[in-house]
């Protein structure tokens, strides 16, 4: 048999399918946008803050000032216009007022989150009110207070009004959110069995979702606490953020300042570990 001398191959063409053009991804544009945003504000950092500088700053005066006020507040703590009895009492007023703040925002926020679930509210109902929550939250804590101080006056009825305003506008977020991780197979199963809404509700949304509402419930008395602080300073509603505010800049006293501040971060470290108590215990059960 006689070969050729120079075989031909033809080559093959595989199936080419439709070509697809991938776009530019809307994170990557977002984060395009955060660094065009942040180079401005950076740009027109740099070029206001010299103007913002009086002629007779001294660098080396005011760090030395900051240095030795902070070995005051922090190594030399001492009371010398106030009383610890006086002292404790404001900040178990603070306290108070970030737990009414946050019972009261809980109570309401629960209900909204039932009214701003896609599965047990119409469509127009939760965009109207996850709306409503969005203007409310963004907002900050101190200006919602300041704003009712105008209709009811400086003090602890502005702040508690303010402050539970805030609150059920996050907590309402944050309860929709929870509620509606819930398998939509069991609420379809418990729908088939004749159980009500109401049942519904009791006997599988709120056992499902009572760790998560009882930790973020516990996060929000957090920053109402802080809140509470700095608006006992800010809108004259008492408890230990007033006693601050009028020892750091009615009498200058930072030695006091600085037991104010030890008290405070105390009752924060006892907050904190309430709360890795609760994520434990939330963690075993699951």
């Amino acid at each position: 048999m006689i070969k050729p001398e120079n075989q031909v191959s033809l080559p093959t063409q595989l199936p080419a399918g439709p070509r697809f053009t991938i776009p530019l991804r809307f994170r990557d544009r977002r984060r395009v946008t955060m660094l065009i945003t942040l180079l401005i504000l950076g740009y027109v950092t740099l070029i206001t803050l010299p103007t913002m500088i009086p002629d007779h700053f001294k660098l080396v005066e005011a760090i030395t000032g900051f240095t030795e006020n902070i070995k005051i507040m922090f190594l030399q703590p001492h009371l010398s216009n106030t009383s610890w009895l006086s002292l404790l009492g404001g900040l178990g007023q603070s306290i108070l007022l970030a737990f009414l703040t946050t019972l009261i925002g809980s109570v309401l926020a629960f209900f909204l989150a039932l009214a701003s679930t896609r599965r047990f509210a119409p469509t127009a109902l939760v965009l109207g009110i996850q709306s409503f929550m969005a203007v409310i939250r963004a907002i900050p804590t101190v200006l919602w207070v300041l704003i009712y101080s105008v209709v009811f006056g400086l003090g602890a009825n502005a702040a508690v009004i303010g402050i539970t305003f805030h609150s059920v506008a996050y907590l309402t977020k944050v309860y929709a959110d929870s509620m509606d991780e819930l398998s939509p197979e069991a609420i379809e199963t418990l729908q088939a069995m004749g159980l009500k809404r109401p049942a519904i509700i009791c006997q599988a949304l709120i056992p499902y979702l009572k760790p998560s509402y009882l930790s973020w419930t516990f996060i929000r008395f957090e920053i109402n606490f802080a809140d509470a602080v700095a608006i006992g300073a800010a809108a004259g509603a008492g408890g230990i953020g007033y006693q601050l505010f009028m020892s750091s800049s009615f009498y200058f006293d930072f030695h006091e300042v600085g037991v104010m501040v030890y008290l405070i971060l105390a009752f924060a470290v006892v907050l904190e570990i309430i709360s890795y108590r609760l994520r434990s215990s939330n963690t075993a059960q699951h």
